[in-house]
């Protein structure tokens, strides 16, 4: 079998199992791990696979998102720690904006007692939060809404967003990977995230590892665009070495 049969092989089999380790693809194929690393490697570099610890998935495509408050109860140890440490980032009479998602929800309790903060958001939960705390200005960015996402989105967003100046943005992202970037399935969602990068001095993408490996449709940027990007120690080193190894700053930080 030549290497592109044997990696087409490899493909099939992931579709049916998911998850295969080095072991079982050695057996499976009757080759070394050395040749099933390199086609890891190379099967990686496409975008088609991500490597595990011992092994190997599929990349998965992000057909659409879970409800606002599905993601909620997901990972939270996770947006807690990687928020904990994005909070830090936050200096006296900065503003900020918060992008829409659970992740950016949990941030809030840890800016309550910022001095001279400015919050910018497209999400009404947010909104909803520090509503009770005079001591920060708060805009909301308006825009059509989505109701699954409980924000606002859109070119108008978009439009909004181009009048302000940002001295962090903390965008959040659905999927993303070495290949493909920060992506969406949703369009809408684009050009806000896309305007961000270019108002904000500093722009931080705020990411649980489980997310990573997973593709939308819409990219919203490369991640050598964001100045740093916060997640948490599960990512995988082999992911985690790719994406310094592209001179992008990465943080780790361990859920609780």
């Amino acid at each position: 079998m030549i290497p592109d049969q044997r990696r087409e092989h490899i493909l099939k089999l992931l579709q049916e199992r998911h998850v295969l380790s080095i072991n079982e693809l050695t057996s499976m194929l009757s080759v070394s791990h050395m040749t099933v690393r390199r086609d890891i490697q190379a099967l990686e570099n496409d975008g088609k696979v991500l490597s595990v610890t011992g092994g190997v998935r599929l990349a998965a495509r992000l057909k659409s998102e879970p409800s606002y408050l599905a993601k909620a109860q997901l990972e939270v140890p996770a947006k807690r720690a990687i928020t904990r440490a994005a909070a830090e980032l936050v200096r006296e009479n900065f503003t900020i904006f918060l992008d829409a998602g659970t992740t950016s929800l949990q941030m809030v309790p840890m800016l309550t007692e910022k001095v001279g903060l400015t919050v910018v958001t497209n999400d009404f939960n947010v909104v909803g939060h520090l509503m009770e705390y005079p001591n920060i200005e708060l805009i909301h960015t308006g825009g059509v809404v989505s109701h699954a996402d409980h924000s606002s989105v859109g070119q108008f967003t978009a439009d909004f967003l181009s009048k302000v100046n940002v001295d962090i943005a903390f965008i959040a992202s659905s999927s993303w990977d070495v290949e493909r970037g920060s992506t969406t399935p949703s369009e809408a969602k684009v050009v806000a995230k896309q305007q961000l990068l270019r108002v904000a001095s500093k722009s931080v993408l705020t990411v649980d590892s489980t997310k990573y490996g997973k593709f939308g449709t819409f990219r919203v940027a490369r991640l050598e665009e964001f100045d740093l990007i916060v997640t948490d120690d599960r990512l995988p080193q082999s992911a985690a070495d790719e994406i310094r190894a592209q001179d992008v700053r990465l943080e780790l930080v361990s859920p609780e």
